[in-house]
């Protein structure tokens, strides 16, 4: 494989390794019925003369399978904390216990599972395309190298193919990320 190959390899394996981790955040984020610190990654506390992140203003933590705490640094900010928490839409409902925010996680329902899954579905879906795109700007690097001379069909053919494959690999892994995805959703 000429080097240049190579390069375009990389390029392409670090672009597309950049649409994979964007997913694996957006699954993390879907709520399984299991307590994950990341479940809280987009709630802003309004502290400060501004809406920052949570974990700006305390420290999150899960005790156990079903329970998060925010240890919330600045007693004054508890109930910031709580009313955010409340308001964010996750379906959450906090309560005080002095300067900790208690999270109970509750049970899914068969509907919201559902719900879930399609959302996973989505998000793997949005991953996939995302992949094809970095792969579509490989393809056309190609065709701009052979345009130019710069390599010939033959090699045009294999540098095509060897893209291709990596698009592949990514897209089973996608894939991959999906069914175990809902594997955790069904399981809870």
């Amino acid at each position: 494989m000429p080097a240049e190959l190579n390069d375009l390899l990389e390029d392409l394996t670090r672009r597309m390794d950049g649409a994979l981790e964007s997913l694996r955040r957006d699954l993390s984020g879907l709520r399984s019925g299991r307590a994950s610190p990341n479940l809280l990654e987009p709630v802003r506390v309004e502290a400060y003369g501004g809406d920052v992140p949570l974990s700006q203003v305390g420290s999150i933590a899960v005790p156990e399978a079903r329970m998060l705490t925010v240890s919330v640094w600045d007693r004054g900010l508890v109930g910031a904390v709580e009313r955010a928490i409340r308001d964010s839409g996750l379906g959450l409902n906090p309560a005080a216990d002095g300067q900790t925010v208690r999270v109970p996680i509750p049970q899914l329902t068969e509907e919201r599972r559902n719900e879930l899954a399609r959302a996973a579905g989505r998000y793997s879906e949005s991953g996939k395309i995302a992949v094809r795109n970095v792969r579509r700007d490989g393809m056309d690097q190609i065709k701009t190298f052979e345009k130019k001379s710069e390599i010939s069909q033959d090699d045009m053919k294999v540098w095509s193919d060897a893209v291709q494959k990596l698009t592949d690999q990514y897209v089973k892994k996608v894939d991959d990320m999906l069914a175990d995805k809902e594997r955790e959703i069904k399981q809870v």
